[in-house]
């Protein structure tokens, strides 16, 4: 069963944000075979939000923890607060797998 993770930016931080996301980017490119999905929250206006979630393709939570540790934005400190929670797929890629 594959791992949500969700993080949430500390406050006045998109400065930061903007300054580590194109490593942040080649990171997430370099691993997009753990991938199930990644992006980042946005306000209702579109603008770049709080945080973001990323779906991890694995069994193991160890492997799941270290690649957010991994994480540019992890190393930069950009997180106030991030969870690392089992997922089930239920509903995914317009089938349901119940």
């Amino acid at each position: 069963m594959p791992f949500a993770i969700q993080t949430y930016d500390k406050p006045n931080s998109a400065s930061l944000r903007a300054e580590v996301r194109a490593v942040h980017i080649e990171y997430l490119k370099k691993h997009q075979h753990m991938l199930i999905a990644a992006g980042g929250l946005l306000n209702d206006d579109g603008s770049a939000g709080p945080g973001g979630i990323l779906l991890v393709d694995t069994e193991d939570r160890a492997v799941a923890e270290r690649f957010l540790a991994d994480d540019p934005f992890t190393k930069a400190g950009l997180f106030e607060k991030t969870t690392v929670t089992r997922w089930r797929k239920a509903f995914f890629d317009g089938k349901c797998l119940l």
